[in-house]
């Protein structure tokens, strides 16, 4: 497997680490959106959210809990934005969480991208069903 971040995980590519425990890895962006724009990776390859293994969620996101407040701590940011991507736009298929430093008037519009409405309730209830029903049959 041919994995960025897993060579970052293993020190074999270079990175400015922030954090490096036995549950993940966190470092700077190569390509920030601010100064302090880290990207939070579990320990193994998993490409999204939804292959991380269910007993590594909770460790893991307290990893990224506790960087978004030392991204604000640490920078004096007023506040962080934290995400992920799955498939659609994650530059590199391992997951990662990106938390950045956010000030007001900083730049950033909300989300990066444009956002709408429902066309009518029925439309926004007929989507909550089908959300439902995944839910449904994926299990808890």
């Amino acid at each position: 497997m041919d994995c960025v971040f897993c060579a970052v995980v293993a020190h074999e590519e270079p990175a400015h680490l922030v954090l490096d425990d036995e549950v993940a890895v966190a470092f700077l962006d190569r390509r920030p959106l601010f100064p302090g724009h880290v990207l939070v990776v579990p320990r193994a390859h998993h490409p999204t959210l939804a292959d991380l293994p269910a007993a590594q969620v909770g460790p893991f996101f307290l990893r990224v809990r506790r960087l978004s407040a030392a991204v604000e701590r640490g920078l004096g940011a007023a506040g962080s934005f934290v995400a992920a991507n799955n498939r659609i736009s994650q530059s590199v298929p391992h997951l990662h969480v990106h938390v950045v430093p956010r000030n007001p008037k900083d730049g950033l519009r909300g989300f990066f991208w444009p956002r709408g409405t429902y066309p009518d309730e029925a439309d926004a209830a007929a989507v909550a069903d089908r959300l439902r029903a995944a839910l449904a049959a994926s299990g808890p």
